[in-house]
């Protein structure tokens, strides 16, 4: 998902009003304060946070993600990022990428718990005296689960007010099955509210996650690309007491992927990084639908904006005629 969620996506995945939240790629912190530029570029919804802080059009609240290991650097970023409006902030103890666990980052930390507790520890000083929630997103693991009550422990103890869990070691990557009974165990370790992630594609995931997890939430998120009305699904089927809605028709999914286009493009993004971005999206979609991937395969090699965008337009699949629900138009949610 990296480089796709900004607030663009951000915008277009909540404008139905489905989702409760949504939070920001992480901001890298290292050891110095940074510039106002940086967190404007991670969160451009800061420029026009009000006394509820940055929301999109919507009105969806913004979460605010920080990702780094040195507790005073965390804490002296978490204060201008509360400086520029931010009144939620996340930290990443999640994230598998092996460029961000070489640099001591991400999920490396939860080799050790009492770094976790350190940083949470840090960072929540500082939202306590401004009034601002601190949450952590985790991971069960680096190599093994054996750390995963324990870190989840911590991230409490520090201060977090809400965890997230991604439900995989970071050796797991994202490779299925995602382990949510493991999140029922830390749920029973701890007194703060936990929110299940990882592995929800579908409106069955989301019941099976919520089970098998005793969650009441859940978070979304390649899941959310692949079927941009997932959480509208979920949403309608609680709402309804079981009602389905039909499945979303490709008409939908290339109105959204083209008005994204049209927003890089406004924004002055070369054609070509519109182009890779739109791939690395569809890439995304292809695997939960037919048409997605019959597209891709079509598309793959195309570099030029214009015929790319031609190719995602024309006519739709046979099911998109025969579809009666909801609009066509592109409006997503993303309850990450």
């Amino acid at each position: 998902m990296e480089g796709v969620i900004d607030a663009d996506t951000r915008a277009l995945l909540s404008e139905d009003g489905a989702l409760d939240w949504c939070v920001t790629e992480f901001v890298r912190v290292v050891d110095a304060r940074l510039p106002p530029r940086v967190f404007l570029r991670h969160c451009p919804e800061l420029a026009s946070a009000g006394a509820a802080g940055p929301i999109t059009p919507s009105a969806t609240p913004v979460t605010l993600q920080l990702l780094g290991s040195d507790p005073q650097a965390l804490a002296a970023n978490a204060e201008q990022a509360i400086a520029q409006g931010a009144t939620r902030l996340d930290l990443n103890f999640g994230c598998p990428a092996k460029t961000v666990n070489r640099h001591d980052g991400g999920a490396s930390l939860l080799r050790t718990p009492e770094r976790v507790y350190a940083v949470v520890d840090a960072v929540a000083e500082v939202g306590q005296r401004h009034g601002v929630s601190v949450n952590a997103k985790l991971r069960l693991g680096f190599d093994d689960k054996q750390l995963a009550l324990t870190c989840a422990q911590a991230a409490e103890a520090g201060g977090a007010g809400e965890l997230v869990v991604h439900a995989r070691t970071r050796r797991e990557g994202y490779r299925p099955p995602a382990h949510w009974e493991w999140i029922a165990r830390i749920r029973a370790e701890v007194g703060v509210p936990v929110v299940a992630n990882g592995d929800i594609w579908s409106l069955e995931d989301y019941w099976k996650a919520r089970t098998l997890s005793g969650c009441r939430d859940v978070m979304l998120g390649r899941g959310m690309l692949a079927d941009p009305w997932l959480a509208r699904r979920i949403r309608h089927w609680l709402e309804t007491g079981g009602e389905r809605l039909a499945p979303t028709p490709w008409s939908a999914r290339s109105a959204l992927l083209i008005r994204y286009a049209e927003a890089k493009r406004g924004a002055g993004m070369p054609e070509k990084v519109i182009v890779s971005l739109l791939k690395q999206w569809l890439n995304i979609m292809r695997g939960r639908d037919p048409e997605a991937a019959t597209r891709f395969v079509a598309l793959r090699r195309e570099t030029a904006l214009a015929p790319f965008v031609a190719g995602l337009s024309d006519l739709g699949s046979k099911s998109d005629s025969a579809h009666s629900g909801p609009s066509a138009r592109a409006s997503a949610t993303m309850a990450t």
